[in-house]
């Protein structure tokens, strides 16, 4: 097909620039978003070092309230194929390991100690290590939707996955899990998230409920298939538009200081 061309002494018009690609603004040196971003980095490194491996030890049990999990580690078999926790140990891969889990799926960000010492725990294991990074007090996107159905279909199980509490990420993983490998309803998937677990449902982390609700109420009610409702029906933002939080609810998130 020819451009069109514009009549006599008419000038032709230069084509608009494109749009430059967003960019971040450079952390301001030693300010505290730089420190983070640079412990952040720091953790997607190998451990090569004994020094390396203490910090990650001590990052995983100190900054990351990794002593309390050692009392409660939220760990509960949900189906034969799945295994949902708190943040896991390298100890607790071992654990998982020896009951025949074939993958792991941490729902959280890399920027903590924990996580280099659970990727090596994995390999040393012979299980798969995988990441889904979900949010709890904001509903999935469909981007995240799209993945999670991606991966649940090849995932390797039984998996064991998880969070840093095993509360309200790992509950709406699991939700989903059951959803899409279990062919559970969207009723009984909903009780995956639970104050059994730790789960809020009266604060920023009932979004997830609501998500779950909303599914049942305009998908599953009329008989659309999860992976087809996120594709035609989900709206990110109306639902986050339409969601009331409870202030007594986050005021107990934030005593408990639970991501």
């Amino acid at each position: 097909m020819t451009e069109a061309t514009p009549p006599s002494g008419t000038p032709a018009l230069a084509p608009a620039p494109a749009a430059a690609p967003a960019v971040k603004a450079p952390a301001r040196p030693g300010s505290l978003k730089a420190r983070r971003r640079a412990r952040a980095e720091r953790w997607q490194r190998p451990l090569l070092t004994g020094a390396d491996r203490r910090r990650a030890w001590a990052s995983l049990m100190l900054s990351d309230h990794g002593a309390l999990r050692l009392l409660w580690k939220n760990r509960h078999q949900v189906t034969p194929r799945l295994w949902r926790s708190a943040q896991p140990s390298p100890g607790d891969i071992a654990w998982a390991a020896r009951r025949g889990v074939k993958s792991v799926l941490s729902l959280r960000s890399d920027g903590f100690g924990g996580d280099p010492l659970e990727r090596e725990a994995c390999t040393v294991h012979g299980l798969e290590f995988h990441r889904l990074v979900l949010l709890s007090r904001a509903a999935p996107s469909r981007e995240t939707l799209r993945a999670a159905i991606r991966l649940f279909s090849t995932l390797p199980t039984p998996v064991l996955l998880h969070c840093k509490s095993g509360a309200d990420r790992a509950g709406l993983a699991t939700a989903l899990f059951l959803i899409l490998v279990e062919g559970a309803s969207a009723a009984e998937a909903r009780r995956a998230l639970s104050f059994r677990y730790g789960h809020i449902r009266r604060a920023r982390t009932g979004i997830l409920d609501a998500f779950l609700e909303l599914y049942e109420a305009t998908g599953e009610a009329r008989g659309i298939p999860f992976a087809d409702w996120v594709e035609t029906v989900y709206d990110q933002r109306a639902l986050k538009a339409s969601f009331h939080t409870n202030r007594a609810g986050d005021l107990l998130l934030a005593l408990i200081d639970r991501e």
